[in-house]
């Protein structure tokens, strides 16, 4: 079985990792594919994010790539076999169960849901940002950010705001 886990992962996070973890399990291979869109401004680079990810994850059947347009037409290319996705709550649930239907309806494969794990349920790439964003102006402790992402990834979003 092979697996797609796709995002925008700008920054990874130790939630996504948790859920990486846990999927890989399912899968002959699991690919984290990071979302290219140009439309988006991001604190990373695709090449950035790919680079983080494979520093942060080291696991054998785990492999990171990237994709633009639609999610659909990458599971098609790469011939997948479902899509994972991991929800924090309701409202992730309801907001990834339409993209899983319109998913299927354009390529036939089914996503599955992982729950978020209860000690990286309240983390989001978005308050990731917004903390740094704040506290790295009045303290470059990278400590800050420890609980929520891996160490590598702390120390390139300090230099990012240096």
């Amino acid at each position: 079985m092979k697996l797609i886990y796709p995002g925008s992962f700008d920054p990874i996070t130790l939630g996504h990792i948790d859920i990486i973890k846990r999927g890989s399990v399912f899968a002959d291979e699991l690919i984290v594919s990071v979302l290219y869109n140009p439309a988006k401004k991001s604190l990373f680079s695709v090449e950035e994010r790919i680079d983080l990810i494979k520093e942060s994850v080291r696991i054998k059947n785990v492999t990171v790539d990237f994709f633009d347009g639609l999610l659909a037409d990458y599971v098609k290319k790469v011939n997948a076999s479902a899509i994972l996705r991991g929800v924090r709550n309701s409202s992730d649930f309801e907001n990834e169960k339409l993209y899983a239907v319109n998913n299927y309806l354009l390529c036939g494969v089914d996503t599955v849901f992982l729950p978020a794990g209860q000690a990286t349920g309240h983390i989001s790439s978005s308050i990731v940002k917004e903390i740094a964003a704040i506290r790295f102006k009045k303290d470059m402790n990278t400590n800050i950010i420890s609980d929520l992402v891996p160490q590598n990834v702390s120390l390139a979003i300090k230099n990012k705001f240096l």
